[in-house]
């Protein structure tokens, strides 16, 4: 039976407390935090992480990427051919996006299944990113946080078997955003609850249940997406379900993160689930889907990032920082000339380099080297054999600081800025910038993994390459 085989998250590790808000407004801040995505990351970036995250660093097994997300960079260029360049996926892998709705995540999980059922893919990843953002003073400043999560599905080593599935549709309009906005609207709060958010998963849960013959007693847990914990509670009231059967939705510690919210719940019920048990996931955004999961004996073993471990990674961030990164403040621009901006010709010739961090390995003496953007390098620096390479990726490698600068005149947004040379395990060596780092923890020797991150935007063109991070 189709079911997942592995999950992925990602949580950025920035937080900005709702005290923090509450102070620059004078007004009393919402309890808890919310994750923020760093100045380098967008949608694109931890989607990317939670695939890795989920498949592992080399992103290989899937031959279908569906990317679900209302926060991605670009609306005429697909961005999940992004992830699955970056992922160094095969050229005949089908890739989609589905944006415009809080439950396209759900809504892909669904045609990810129906393709490994049909068997037109083998096994398919689901990818659900956002980074929404609220206007200043507002609500949704206080509510909305940043994330991803993925999941692959298939039919072997699957770990939770997708029991069956419901969905309804409504073209009730409560959250929305047109676009030319950069903040998300919504309606009169009860209206939208009364109408739109607790009819709908209602009928869903009804829908699901009389489908597959259960009752609400014969769920093991239940993972709701909702606003916030308010209306979360007013579901789980409203059902007469016990508290005990209902995941945590996260809202105090990272925020509602949209899209992934419901895979960010499920991969955490997964992480706790005992074989046998039943997880029943709903999600709404203009109508509700509902899929019914069964954890097998292979949930034990399940390759994962633990959320545990996820969430204890944290790092705060005050209101300025958080203005300058979303570009919602106009800071004094660095007195450094801008960074020059690459041609379409040139972006193409480097795409491997580029995208998925590929390097060669010389096939007459083994030696992996990564030659430097735009040097078209035929020569091995270690045996100087000629047109002997064959390609060796470097995105999947671990590696230490073999040097570093710190740059106090660097343009970033977290300055100062910090570059290093990278000796990658296997060999290799690589001069980048790090990222979310704490400098006073900066030492010769550190040990760092890649990352995929927003360099820099020119010309309308998001730029992306990869940075070190402390492990």
């Amino acid at each position: 039976m189709a079911g997942i085989v592995s999950i992925g998250t990602y949580v950025p590790m920035y937080r900005l407390s709702g005290e923090e808000i509450g102070r620059m407004w004078r007004t009393k801040g919402a309890a808890g935090e919310k994750a923020v995505a760093g100045y380098d990351e967008d949608a694109l970036t931890m989607g990317l992480a939670a695939v890795q995250n989920c498949l592992g660093k080399g992103g290989k097994g899937a031959d279908a990427l569906y990317l679900a997300s209302t926060t991605t960079p670009y609306r005429e260029k697909q961005n999940a051919a992004i992830i699955a360049s970056a992922l160094d996926m095969e050229r005949s892998s089908l890739t989609a996006d589905y944006g415009n709705s809080l439950r396209g995540a759900t809504i892909a999980m669904r045609a990810a299944l129906d393709a490994v059922k049909a068997g037109s893919a083998a096994g398919a990843v689901v990818v659900a990113a956002d980074c929404r953002m609220g206007a200043p003073a507002g609500r949704f400043e206080q509510i909305l946080g940043d994330g991803a999560a993925a999941v692959m599905i298939g039919k072997k080593d699957v770990i939770a078997e997708v029991e069956g599935t419901y969905s309804v549709f409504s073209d009730f309009t409560d959250e929305w955003r047109t676009g030319s906005d950069l903040f998300v609207r919504m309606g009169e709060t009860r209206f939208v609850e009364d109408v739109g958010f607790l009819p709908a998963m209602k009928e869903a849960v009804a829908g699901i249940l009389k489908k597959c013959k259960l009752e609400l007693k014969d769920v093991s847990k239940f993972v709701f997406s909702a606003l916030d914990a308010r209306v979360h509670g007013l579901l789980v009231k409203g059902l007469g379900i016990e508290k005990s059967q209902v995941q945590d939705p996260l809202f105090g510690r990272i925020g509602n993160t949209g899209t992934p919210a419901a895979f960010l719940m499920l991969a955490a019920a997964l992480e706790e689930a005992k074989p046998g048990e039943t997880i029943l996931m709903v999600n709404y955004g203009d109508g509700a889907d509902a899929i019914l999961l069964k954890a097998t004996e292979k949930v034990a073993g399940m390759a994962k990032q633990p959320m545990k471990e996820m969430l204890s990674r944290t790092k705060s961030i005050d209101y300025g920082s958080y203005l300058s990164w979303r570009e919602l403040m106009p800071f004094e621009a660095s007195s450094l000339p801008e960074r020059t901006e690459p041609s379409l010709a040139s972006r193409w010739r480097e795409r491997k380099v580029v995208s998925s961090l590929m390097g060669v390995k010389c096939k007459k003496c083994g030696t992996p080297q990564i030659h430097p953007i735009g040097q078209n390098v035929r020569i091995c620096i270690a045996c100087q054999a000629k047109d002997e390479f064959q390609p060796y990726p470097f995105a999947d490698k671990k590696g230490a600081l073999f040097t570093y600068s710190i740059d106090h005149l660097q343009p970033t947004k977290t300055p100062p800025g910090l570059n290093g040379v990278i000796d990658f395990e296997g060999g290799g060596r690589l001069i980048c910038e790090l990222t979310d780092y704490d400098l006073d923890k900066v030492k010769i020797g550190m040990q760092v993994e890649m990352t995929f991150r927003k360099f820099f935007q020119g010309k309308g063109i998001v730029n992306y390459f990869w940075k070190a991070k402390p492990l």
